[in-house]
């Protein structure tokens, strides 16, 4: 039978996507992929776009639940496009996780290899540091603050958020009510008009400090010394209002142009024993105790020596590198953002650590002059962003024959291609670890342990 758009069908969902959405197969074969359904389900499905290998659905009707479904508690989880787990047992999610990256080192990588339990998070919920909250035109005129809806830049209105921590709720009702109270515009992205277009706000686990940014759509704002008011006395924990301007019509958050109203200009917090200083722009993991285990793994898999010589690729303001760095003779961090490296350095002198460089270059071109140089790596760590790493890269670390790569990945699927292209080169997976960073999000952080294969 020919399926089209708008038929119901009855479907078993058997397996996960990437991205979270769970998989069935008709009589026929196709797979079909429904959002906010669970393993074991047995759903009526309403399609929705029928292409010629596989389809898109929507629940219509739970035939019978699967044993893992729970009622989510968020009431926009829904239509908010930041969680697609919460209607699952975090349980259940950890095993998701789990099950993809083995699937994609085995299928993808064609590599067989150790893979260890998730580390999973202690607290799934309310572990976010980080927020960019956007600030828009409801559908029906008013402000409206939240999330972006899925696959879209419709604002999601909310007054809370269960991955991020309770004042970041007290945060938005003061931007809330100063809007509404002062009548200020807000940001309308078709007709680039309006004035605030986000709430941006960092906040240090540890030390217990709260940075404010607010993001317009101009210089300024109207009332600034009064909005600083209403923050401080209701968040003693604020030590730093920043206002930023971003007049572009962009879909980047931030503008290039900061100006501090309160405070630093950023704040502190302590990681791995390190303490950081956080600026809006430094990179930061968004879950802090789970970074912990993520940087302390890394460390163990790189098992250096004193004499050793480290290179970090991807190291943004430093922090994996400089957790390591005491363990070994030098450390070299190489990253392509100016900003992150200027961090890195002050990351390194506030902390004393004297045996730190840092490179502002692409990490292939300055792994290239590095090797030119005569530098011998003996353990490279990288971390790349979810596109994975060039294959110039991995033929340039492996001319290197660095004795142990570590690979720290946002992506199972690049990190299995990678993988494979490391072991044409010599180097063989030891062992994979998968580590939940962002509970009841799809994404899942793996750590891969690499040792070179000694030459026959």
């Amino acid at each position: 039978m020919e399926l089209k758009k708008n038929d119901i069908i009855e479907l078993n969902i058997t397996a996960m996507s990437s991205e979270g959405s769970g998989i069935g197969r008709t009589q026929e074969g196709m797979a079909v992929f429904v959002p906010m359904s669970a393993i074991g389900d047995s759903l009526r499905v309403k399609l929705l776009k029928v292409k010629k290998t596989h389809a898109f659905g929507k629940i219509e009707e739970i035939i019978s639940p699967s044993s893992d479904r729970i009622e989510p508690s968020c009431p926009v989880f829904r239509l908010c496009g930041g969680c697609v787990y919460s209607h699952i047992t975090y349980e259940a999610e950890a095993k998701i996780k789990e099950q993809r990256v083995a699937d994609a080192i085995s299928r993808i990588g064609g590599i067989d290899t150790k893979i260890n339990p998730i580390v999973s998070a202690d607290a799934p919920c309310r572990y976010r540091n980080k927020a960019q909250i956007p600030v828009g035109v409801s559908s029906d005129g008013l402000p409206a603050m939240g999330f972006f809806s899925r696959h879209s830049h419709r604002i999601i209105d909310s007054t809370d958020c269960e991955l991020q921590p309770e004042l970041f709720v007290t945060a938005s009702k003061i931007l809330r009510d100063f809007i509404e109270d002062k009548n200020i515009s807000v940001y309308n992205e078709e007709s680039h008009t309006g004035l605030v277009r986000h709430l941006y706000l960092r906040y240090g686990q540890v030390s217990g400090e709260l940075m404010v940014c607010i993001v317009v759509n101009g210089g300024k704002l109207p009332f600034e010394e009064e909005l600083v008011g209403r923050f401080l006395q209701a968040l003693p924990q604020v030590k730093s209002i920043i206002l930023n301007s971003n007049t572009e019509r962009t879909n980047v958050i931030v503008g290039k142009k900061f100006r501090t109203l309160y405070g630093s200009g950023y704040i502190k917090d302590t990681l791995c024993g390190l303490e950081f200083m956080l600026s809006p722009q430094s990179f930061y993991q968004v879950n802090h105790n789970q970074a912990e285990r993520l940087y302390a793994l890394a460390k163990e898999y790189a098992q250096l020596k004193k004499t050793d010589v480290l290179m970090d690729l991807y190291c943004g303001t430093g922090t994996i590198g400089l957790s390591m760095a005491r363990d070994c003779r030098e450390l070299i961090g190489v990253e392509v953002v100016p900003e992150a490296i200027e961090d890195a350095k002050k990351n390194a002198k506030a902390n004393g650590i004297e045996n730190a460089r840092f490179i502002c270059a692409d990490a292939a071109k300055a792994a290239l002059e590095l090797k030119a140089q005569g530098v011998t790596p003996d353990v490279i760590v990288i971390d790349p962003p979810r596109k994975g790493c060039d294959s110039a890269l991995i033929r340039t670390i492996s001319e290197m024959s660095p004795q142990r790569v570590v690979y720290v990945s946002c992506d199972p699927a690049t990190l299995a291609r990678d993988l494979k292209l490391f072991a044409e080169l010599g180097y063989e997976t030891l062992e994979v670890t998968p580590v939940d960073m962002f509970p009841r999000t799809s994404h899942v952080e793996t750590v891969a342990r690499l040792y070179r294969k000694p030459l026959s």
